[in-house]
């Protein structure tokens, strides 16, 4: 008897509506120029769902002209402003591209630090007068990171943003992005601080994967194949990646809340790396047919996550 060909694994959807079917009623409302009705998805939701929903606005052609015209109607309107210089940025960082620095020319240079001068500086007035709004602050810790502000201004934006967030993974990993030595850090502070504020956030929450993106930067930074699979073996890092895990998203109380397609993934990628695949696989069933960008963006995408996924069901069992 012929045995029956596995069905193909689905399609991976990387559309984060995909697993907030909110962010498809934002960019609804963005289209149709209803800022009423962004307010009040926004006003409904804590500071992690309104990140999820900021960060799709820059989806709306024309994304930039109507949060002005709301600002030249309404001057006081923070949230407005909050997401015009979270737009800047996010054109200012796409002419700069993710490339390695030596790869991106002065020209290049000169207009994200001019785009991010900008959103600086309507962040500035953000702040003064709402203190509160912990959006602004996740985006001041960019600007500070793109225009090398330097490490100690970094630490007091992220202290001042933790004073009403004590807990947001968004804005520590953009602080642990900061504390790397591609941005003047230290491997010390990279890891003290992930290490910190895992132990720090609930049992169940998301911050575990703080440890794992630590790991995974240290990881990356290596020049060889070689280096790589030798620190992926490494007992200590195994060990860490296993306690990162079982706080997170091994966790009974863990939840599917915004971040949570990239923390999973993160983890499953580290599982793989380690040829730990049963638990790999674990993930990616978890997961179903949703992905993330990060980390997959580090390693070619959509291929390599591929691999990893038909790997995990291969050699770690079922689906």
């Amino acid at each position: 008897m012929i045995a029956a060909m596995p069905e193909p694994l689905p399609a991976i959807n990387f559309d984060p509506a995909a697993a907030f079917p909110e962010v498809n009623d934002m960019r609804a409302a963005l289209d149709a120029r209803d800022w009423a009705r962004v307010r009040r998805l926004l006003d409904a939701r804590d500071w992690a769902g309104r990140s999820l929903l900021i960060g799709v606005a820059d989806d709306v052609e024309g994304i930039g002209d109507f949060l002005r015209q709301v600002l030249a109607q309404q001057p006081g309107e923070t949230v407005a402003a909050t997401m015009l210089a979270a737009h800047l940025i996010q054109v200012g960082w796409a002419i700069r591209s993710d490339k390695q620095a030596k790869y991106v020319s002065r020209e290049q240079f000169a207009q994200l630090h001019d785009y991010l001068r900008q959103a600086e500086q309507i962040l500035i007035d953000v702040c003064a007068r709402d203190p509160g709004n912990v959006i602004a602050w996740q985006e001041r810790l960019t600007t500070a990171m793109g225009l090398q502000l330097g490490q100690a201004e970094a630490r007091r934006r992220y202290d001042r943003l933790a004073r009403y967030a004590p807990h947001d993974r968004r804005s520590q990993s953009a602080l642990l992005q900061q504390l790397c030595p591609k941005w003047g850090g230290t491997w010390d502070d990279v890891f003290t601080f992930a290490r910190e504020r895992m132990l720090a956030a609930p049992e169940g929450a998301q911050n575990g994967v703080l440890l794992a993106d630590a790991h995974f930067e240290r990881w990356y930074a290596f020049d060889t194949d070689g280096e790589r699979a030798a620190y992926a073996r490494d007992p200590r890092v195994v060990q860490d990646i296993w306690a990162a895990a079982k706080r997170s998203v091994l966790h009974p109380h863990f939840r599917h809340e915004p971040g949570w397609v990239s923390t999973r993934s993160v983890f499953a990628l580290w599982f793989g790396l380690m040829d730990q695949w049963a638990a790999a696989a674990a993930q990616f069933a978890a997961l179903g047919h949703l992905g993330s960008e990060y980390p997959w963006s580090y390693l070619s995408g959509r291929q390599t996550l591929d691999h990893f996924r038909s790997e995990a069901y291969a050699k770690g069992g079922a689906r």
